[in-house]
């Protein structure tokens, strides 16, 4: 006689097939919060395997796409594109107005070193891969977040170098064909295969392993983040006032994002508000360190780093927040 578990494993996608990783996988979605913040931590304290991982950074933000791509509901991304002035609205906020509200917040306080500047460019950025993911982490909607995602990621090379320029007088020099190499990698490829893949496996086997796609979704970002912890503890036991700083201001300037686009998209509904308000604070910095010169001050370019703490760290922190939010209306 079959067993429920044979049957299971029977129709697993590919790869996961009588392989007992499920419940790892499942355990790991259900403490996925837990896990991102832990992982920011160790990966900075662990030089060595942060160097070592270095440079799997692009191939897994490619993987975590592919898994995010099959989470999310084909037909609501579709919903969401028959609403272009919603979608437009949520990209002219993120790509220009964040910035100039950056901007005028750095001005406005006097910060006119690095750290100011660096504010700004982080506010120029797309919104980060993983937020789909992070969106279903917390309970909110992954199907915007992904639309926003990926069209404010084709956006931002005619988006943020003129913005960088008038506001900072910085010349971002984001080479195009670097940037389409990198989308074809970690947009194209993804999709591709995530189609693949739904064309192969029954939709009923890929919603029993929807809680293991998650899990496998939290340990790629986790993976991800020990890479770019590289060289950010030497650059701690070097210079930790500028380092915590730093961080204090990342942790500022995501927040303050966050806030300022839930409330200005509150009209929009709830649910929609805080995912756009989570799209905005979470910035997709690992772009800019693959297209920016090798002469952009390694102090901006340490911020950018230190801009993954509040990425790893906010479902931890805002997940209770946004339950009780969810909870009231």
């Amino acid at each position: 006689m079959r067993t429920r578990a044979n049957h299971d494993d029977r129709t697993a996608p590919p790869g996961m097939c009588r392989l007992p990783i499920r419940p790892l996988l499942e355990w790991s979605a259900r403490h996925g919060g837990a896990l991102l913040a832990v992982g920011i931590f160790a990966g900075l304290l662990s030089p060595p395997v942060s160097a070592a991982l270095r440079d799997v950074v692009t191939p897994v933000v490619a993987s975590l796409m592919t898994l995010v791509l099959l989470r999310v509901d084909p037909a609501q991304v579709l919903a969401y594109l028959r609403r272009p002035l919603l979608v437009v609205a949520l990209l002219a906020w993120i790509l220009l107005a964040c910035p100039v509200l950056a901007f005028a917040v750095a001005w406005v306080t006097g910060m006119d070193g690095p750290l100011g500047a660096a504010l700004v460019i982080m506010a120029t950025g797309c919104a980060a891969t993983s937020s789909p993911a992070f969106a279903r982490l917390v309970g909110l909607d992954g199907e915007v977040s992904l639309v926003v995602a990926v069209l404010s990621t084709l956006l931002v090379p005619f988006t943020a170098p003129p913005l960088a320029l008038g506001l900072l007088g910085i010349d971002l020099a984001i080479s195009i064909g670097a940037l389409t190499g990198r989308l074809v990698l970690v947009v194209g490829l993804p999709l591709l295969l995530s189609v693949i893949i739904r064309r192969i496996v029954p939709p009923a086997a890929l919603e029993r392993w929807g809680r293991a796609v998650d899990g496998a979704v939290v340990l790629l970002v986790v993976l991800y983040g020990f890479g770019i912890m590289d060289g950010v503890l030497a650059r701690l036991l070097a210079s930790p006032g500028f380092v915590l700083g730093g961080v204090a201001l990342a942790f500022g300037g995501s927040f303050a994002l966050n806030a300022a686009t839930a409330l200005a998209f509150r009209p929009a509904g709830r649910r929609v508000a805080l995912s756009a308000g989570l799209l905005s604070g979470n910035r997709n910095m690992a772009l800019y360190f693959a297209v920016l010169p090798a002469t952009t001050d390694p102090r901006i370019l340490l911020f950018f780093a230190l801009c993954q703490f509040p990425l790893f760290l906010s479902p931890f922190l805002l997940r209770p927040v946004y339950r009780r939010l969810r909870a009231e209306a």
